[in-house]
């Protein structure tokens, strides 16, 4: 039976990867900082689910929680680090602590996550991982620095692994959404959202995610996914276009 291991589970998209992963079969690992409510979903889900605590910032927790999932599943066939906060409003004007945090969970969180994974992922029968990105790794976001940097990291780290663990048969995708129906975004001080609005739901990521993960991948699977209209429409746009008119679209949708 095939295994997935999801940071940042007990809520929101990684919740919704749970269900729909549990629904197909496979053996979920529900790991949050939010250890009561993963443990809830868990039990909600049934007794292939395993909830678990698990900091994503501390490479020691990472250790502990793949330590126990594994000896729970046996294997370890598919990683999503899901994980991730985001503080919005001026950059000036957003404390510097929470900036630090917003790297610390976001980029430190996935690099942890995959070095932590891979003796396991290099052992199992398949190995994918499916890291979160985001629309806001396109082109950098006004009131929305630190997150739209992170995201630009993940899609680095993204990239650079999926070329260099080839070698080992395992795929590093991510997934590139525009704003999800979350509380993340809830009360979000960013003039894109008000722009552009909030159309996606944790189902649509979920779906796109199972799709990436049910799909053999090979040599001309892209290792990047935008999800929605909007996201695939910019993603298009911002390879074609001279970088000013890049520059002038993101003015735009930062106004208020």
């Amino acid at each position: 039976m095939p295994s997935i291991f999801i940071s940042g589970a007990a809520q929101g998209i990684g919740a919704a990867i749970a269900r729909l992963f549990y629904q197909h079969g496979y053996q979920v690992g529900i790991f949050d900082k939010n250890a009561i409510q993963a443990e809830a979903l868990a039990n909600q889900l049934g007794d292939k689910a395993l909830a678990g605590f698990l900091d994503v910032a501390e490479y020691s927790s990472w250790q502990q929680a793949l330590d126990n999932f594994t000896d729970w599943a046996g294997e370890l066939n598919v990683l999503v680090n899901n994980a991730g906060i985001l503080y919005s409003g001026a950059f000036e004007y957003t404390d510097i602590e929470a900036h630090h945090k917003t790297i610390d969970i976001n980029v430190k969180g996935v690099l942890n996550g995959c070095h932590a994974a891979f003796p396991y992922l290099k052992k199992a029968e398949f190995a994918k991982v499916i890291n979160l990105s985001s629309a806001s790794a396109i082109y950098g976001q006004a009131d929305l620095i630190s997150y739209s940097a992170s995201k630009f990291a993940v899609r680095g780290i993204t990239e650079g692994l999926d070329v260099e663990w080839q070698k080992y048969g395992i795929r590093v995708l991510d997934v590139m959404p525009l704003f999800v129906q979350t509380a993340m975004v809830k009360d979000m001080d960013a003039g894109s959202i008000q722009k552009i609005g909030v159309d996606l739901t944790p189902q649509d990521v979920a779906v796109q995610i199972y799709n990436l993960v049910k799909t053999q991948s090979g040599i001309f699977t892209a290792t990047h996914t935008p999800i929605g209209l909007k996201t695939k429409v910019l993603y298009k746009l911002s390879a074609i276009s001279p970088q000013f008119i890049n520059r002038l679209t993101n003015l735009y949708f930062s106004q208020r």
